[in-house]
């Protein structure tokens, strides 16, 4: 390897020290397909917010769905929804559930897949 290579060794802090022990919320609280959006409320205790807090506010001017979210601010599910946590307290996001369809595709759906694969 050159010295002109960049090596990344991942988050300098791990995850433990950015929930500061805690455990995140039970996954129900926070699917991987719930859409997260910012309230636009300012927040009123900045003390109790580190930077990924603001990072996930950032993200999220727009409703996302939360696996979205995740990938891109790359920090794992757990501290994510953890993080979420924190910020739905401060009232500075809401989660919605996705919606019911959103969930399970249709049969027809994925007959037309198979039949598409077969036809490769």
């Amino acid at each position: 390897m050159d010295e002109s290579e960049v090596v990344d060794d991942g988050p300098v802090v791990r995850p433990y020290a950015l929930a500061k022990g805690r455990t995140p919320p039970p996954a129900a609280s926070f699917d991987l397909l719930t859409h997260i959006v910012a309230t636009g409320a300012p927040p009123l205790h900045t003390a109790d917010l580190g930077p990924e807090h603001h990072r996930l506010l950032a993200l999220v001017p727009e409703p996302r769905p939360l696996v979205e979210v995740a990938a891109d601010i790359d920090l794992p599910v757990g501290l994510i929804r953890l993080l979420l946590a924190d910020l739905v307290t401060h009232g500075l996001v809401a989660a919605r559930p996705p919606a019911p369809d959103a969930r399970t595709p249709k049969a027809a759906l994925l007959q037309e897949v198979i039949k598409g694969l077969q036809a490769l």
